[in-house]
């Protein structure tokens, strides 16, 4: 077993993916629980140098004055999940975890996220190079405080609206101007990623916000020598569809519409209430149809904030296509999944295997992690067979 330390630094520390992440570092450090939902846990990754759950410190932002313990109680007394003993047994844990957070950045977040932000000491800064330096400050700190190994930035933050890129993004030394300019909206993801990207620290970008893809990223990947990862953790709704939409490709049925229709209630509801927000969201979750089976479908995505829902999502899509003899068919499913604990392991296991793919001097977007992400970077692939196909040669290419 490693001895490494390794930091895992949490955009959106106290929210609900990251606090059921946490919980679940907790419990498996504590035998508390097994591995099931965790794909790097699986056989054929067991000979990888992959970080066990005791090699981790956590520590983070968020713009919300929360705390660890508060957030898994309040999951486990509104979604009714979660074991009582479980939670007690985690608790010096998240207690001690809890001292590492500190108050994130709202600049360039937008109007909706903002309006989340009731910690005082969140942020509040002039131009996006001020963003930057404060986030990097508290990265540095973390790892000299607890004398880290590695440190991983993972964002799972709330959804920003959607963001187009100009040519300030496209190198080095123009964004880096552009980080001078108060006139620049950098979003607050970006300014995450270009901070713990610059310091040499690999960046996994667990939502449909823009983060590290943009080509400065990328290059700034390979000045540093490290690794990003993203983008969106593809964990319900979008995973059904990158696994049936092959099976309609290779029997050659023809899919004429497919309308997905998307309920839930947690915070990340809330944001995703405001249209500019969800679309993003929508983006991510709409594209991966036409790009499996070749063609372009009517497609239609809808996403509704019911707060009675809580964090349980409900998923019902309808697929029309047509068959032999030019018969018309109709298939439909209906997924419903706790967003928290469908998301928190992949969370994990994008940060074990990110973690690796540095150590291993890959830098930029390894493809082979594509199989996480509704909008994989590194990739065009959204097949989930191929893609998974992808991790499982990429690790019996390392030696046992």
């Amino acid at each position: 077993m490693s001895n490494r330390r390794i930091g895992l630094w949490l955009v959106g520390a106290w929210g609900g993916v990251c606090s059921t992440a946490v919980l679940g570092l907790a419990a498996l450090r504590k035998n508390l629980i097994d591995s099931v939902g965790l794909v790097s846990e699986k056989p054929e990754f067991a000979h990888l140098d992959l970080d066990g759950a005791d090699s981790f410190v956590i520590g983070g932002h968020d713009i919300r004055k929360s705390s660890y313990w508060q957030s898994v109680s309040e999951l486990h007394q509104r979604a009714n999940i979660f074991d009582e003993r479980l939670l007690e047994g985690c608790k010096a844990d998240l207690d001690e975890w809890d001292k590492n957070i500190r108050p994130g950045t709202i600049y360039g977040s937008g109007p909706t996220i903002s309006k989340l932000a009731d910690w005082s000491d969140v942020q509040r800064v002039d131009t996006p190079r001020a963003a930057v330096q404060r986030i990097q400050q508290d990265l540095k700190d973390f790892q000299a405080r607890h004398k880290l190994d590695q440190v991983i930035v993972a964002n799972a933050s709330s959804t920003e609206p959607p963001f187009q890129i100009d040519d300030s993004y496209s190198t080095i030394a123009k964004f880096e101007a552009a980080l001078d300019n108060k006139e620049s909206r950098i979003p607050a993801s970006t300014l995450y990623a270009w901070a713990s990207l610059d310091l040499g620290m690999p960046h996994v970008n667990f939502t449909p916000s823009l983060g590290a893809s943009f080509p400065a990223a990328m290059e700034l990947c390979q000045k540093r020598k490290t690794t990003t990862t993203g983008k969106d953790g593809k964990t319900g709704e979008t995973l059904m569809k990158t696994v049936l939409a092959p099976m309609f490709k290779h029997r050659n049925l023809q899919v004429l519409s497919w309308v997905g229709h998307n309920i839930f209630g947690n915070r990340d509801g809330v944001v995703l209430d405001d249209p500019v927000n969800k679309a993003s969201k929508v983006q991510t979750k709409d594209q991966v149809i036409s790009s499996i089976v070749g063609y372009k479908p009517n497609t239609l995505v809808t996403i509704e904030y019911i707060p009675s829902m809580d964090d349980w999502k409900t998923a019902w899509n309808h697929i029309h296509y047509r068959g032999f003899l030019n018969t018309k068919m109709i298939l439909q499913f209906i997924w419903q999944g706790c967003d928290s604990i469908l998301a928190a392991p992949l969370l994990l296991d994008s940060v074990r295997f990110t973690a690796l793919c540095q150590r291993r001097d890959e830098y930029g977007a390894p493809r082979q992690l594509a199989c996480f992400f509704k909008s994989p970077m590194g990739t065009d692939e959204h097949d989930f067979f191929v893609q998974y196909a992808e991790l499982v040669q990429y690790a019996r290419a390392i030696k046992k």
